[in-house]
This record gives structure tokens, sequence and C-alpha cells, in this order.
């Protein structure tokens, strides 16, 4: 029986595990679009060693004129292979934003049905407050074999979505900002819409974040925001936010308060606000 793999890890557990040679550490810092920034040059000035760089735009679907996202099976085989990461690997996920993007990694792997996957609670942030290493040394990757199982139940598509406007079957939460939701602030993608999908709720991501620690909020205060924010335990939710990735950290609290039938919009509203067929509230 394999050991049981933690959700979060925390950044002393992993400094004494840094040369753990079961354990592959992964960056995965991304920026919204409307930033001069982007995640490598992050990972490039200075990263946790033995961390390689996952860049969520790059492994995604390449057919689709959405951003990042899930691939078919057989490429994100061939990414997690190029990554060196293996199928009986524990797989730490982090990043230098306050864990607003490492938990799409999390949720990746797990669509994929790799398990074996923890994130770093407060990521690169609380690690660098704590004095602890960086380098910019890369890696030596070793070939690896991954074998991808992808899991339809963990993702939905815009028609699933417009189904469940009918039938209400389950709960739709919006992880973006209060004024993208209610359509007063502008959306960073110039070509979307403003405001949300007709009958979903309103938890913004940062929420669950500790915003001095940017350590994931205890689980009876995500209980609680969550609770607050409409949604209940006799219905599945759906997650959702601007592009797919904060939507993860809602999908995150969820499955720490003991959530397991949450599902992950994988379009959301760049898809959603982008087309002319879907209805918008505000």
């Amino acid at each position: 029986m394999k050991d049981s793999i933690p959700i979060l890890v925390e950044t002393e557990w992993l400094a004494e595990n840094l040369d753990n040679s079961d354990i592959r550490i992964v960056d995965a810092t991304w920026y919204l679009p409307t930033v001069e920034r982007d995640g490598i040059e992050n990972y490039d000035a200075g990263h946790i060693p033995g961390a390689v760089f996952w860049d969520i735009d790059a492994i995604a679907d390449p057919q689709s004129s959405l951003p990042h996202m899930m691939p078919d099976e057989t490429t994100f085989q061939e990414h997690m292979k190029m990554l060196g990461i293996g199928g009986d690997h524990h797989v730490i996920v982090y990043d230098n934003m306050k864990m607003m993007t490492a938990p799409r990694v999390w949720w990746t792997l797990r669509v994929f049905g790799h398990e074996r996957v923890s994130l770093l609670n407060g990521g690169q942030n609380k690690w660098s407050a704590e004095d602890r290493p960086l380098t910019t040394d890369a890696p030596e990757i070793s070939e690896t074999e991954f074998r991808a199982i992808f899991n339809s139940s963990m993702i939905r598509s815009v028609d699933d979505v417009l189904a469940n406007l009918r039938t209400s079957n389950e709960q739709i939460l919006d992880a973006r900002g209060a004024g993208r939701f209610d359509g007063t602030d502008p959306e960073p993608r110039p070509e979307c819409r403003s405001g949300h999908i007709p009958g979903s709720q309103n938890l913004p991501f940062n929420d669950l974040i500790d915003p001095q620690m940017g350590t994931v909020l205890p689980i009876k205060e995500l209980a609680s925001r969550i609770q607050a924010a409409g949604i209940n335990d006799a219905r599945p939710v759906v997650t959702t936010c601007g592009s797919g990735i904060t939507a993860c950290v809602l999908a995150l609290g969820l499955h720490l308060t003991g959530r397991h039938d949450v599902a992950v919009y994988d379009g959301s509203w760049t898809e959603w606000g982008g087309r002319e067929d879907t209805p918008v509230a505000s």
C-alpha cells in the first residue's frame, strides 16, 4: 500500500526532503497577460533547488484558441517525461504568487491520474521569507515513464455549463474578484464581455489565502467562507474564473474541506465571456 500523500506540505518538510530522490519539485509561477513578466523569468532569477519550470501555457492543448486548456493524454505524457516526472514520483508544486497558480498544476496532475502530488503551502514567498536557499541552476533531468489517464469527471466544458443552466444540478462558484463578477471592473482580456454566468456565486480566490503569509487558511475558515459564498453540501460544485487558473484555488479549498464532488470549468470566462451565444448576468 502506498503512503498517504498530503494535499499541503510545509516549507520545513520540503527543506528536510530536498535530497529525496522520490520527490520532483515544480515551479508553477504564472502571470496574468496584463503583467509584463512571465514565469520563466521568475524561475531563472532564482528557484527552489531541484525545481523544474512548469510552463502552464505550454503544457496545454496546442489546437485550442483558448489559453492553457487541458491537453490530451499523449501530449501530457510527453511533457511529464521532459520534466523528469515519473508515475511514482511525489510531485511538490509551488509558485511565487501566494498560491495563485500552483493549484492549477496540482489539479492538472490529478486530472491525468497522478495522485502523488502536494502543494508547498506558502510557496516561494514563504520559502524566501524564511531565508531558505534559492538557485539559478537547472537540475539534471533523467528519463522517466509516465502514463496519463484523463479523468473527465474533474473538468467541465462550455456545453456542460450551458446544460447546467437548465438543470441546476451543480453549483457554479466564480473565483474572480467582485468587480469582475458583477461587471463593474473591466476584464483583462478586452474581447470578453463583463459579468458572470447566470446563477453562479462569487468567492474571490484570494479570500482563501492568508494575505501576509501566502498560506492556505485553516480548514474551518475555508469552510466558513465557502458557506458564506452560498455554497451548500447538497449539490456538486463547478469552479470557474478568468481562464481556469484560480478556479483551481477554489477547487483546492473545497477539497481541503472534504468535498470531492468538484470540477473545474476549463475554458472559464475567457471562453464564456468571449462568445456571443452564452448568457451573461451582472
